[in-house]
């Protein structure tokens, strides 16, 4: 299943790449999920990161890393993942837009292996990501 999001930032593209850290990956933290982040390498290609989410161990690997004169993007697939999902690709993509613009989009795709529990786990996931549209503004613009 698939999810796509895109967020408006006033910023260049560049710089708003610079931001993707530790603190803005905290500060993204859905509410009432139970999130600690016990390693953080970055967003470049080999970079991991791993999490406890309410007590279940996930870990995503940076497997590409892209940056040409229209975008930044990054992919992190997961690893080891939290039942009931079975795959996570997440592309992280910033798209200059303008001068001193672009879209911060999340790009994502899941499966938990079942057409019927991937249909009951979209909008939870969806509301999950769209929480993310304000803070985006805040922290990067």
């Amino acid at each position: 299943m698939k999810i796509l999001i895109k967020t408006p930032i006033n910023k260049d593209y560049r710089s708003v790449f610079s931001q993707f850290n530790v603190k803005l990956f905290a500060a993204l933290k859905p509410p009432l999920v139970n999130l600690k982040i016990t390693r953080f390498d970055g967003c470049k290609k080999g970079d991991e990161v791993h999490l406890l989410v309410s007590g279940k161990r996930w870990v995503s690997h940076i497997t590409e890393l892209v940056e040409n004169e229209n975008e930044i993007y990054f992919v992190d697939v997961g690893v080891i993942i939290p039942a009931p999902l079975t795959s996570w690709k997440h592309i992280h993509r910033i798209e200059r837009t303008g001068k001193d613009k672009c879209n911060v989009i999340d790009d994502i795709e899941f499966s938990t292996g079942n057409k019927f529990i991937d249909k009951l786990l979209y909008p939870a996931l969806m509301a999950m990501f769209l929480l993310r549209r304000p803070i985006y503004i805040r922290e990067l613009s």
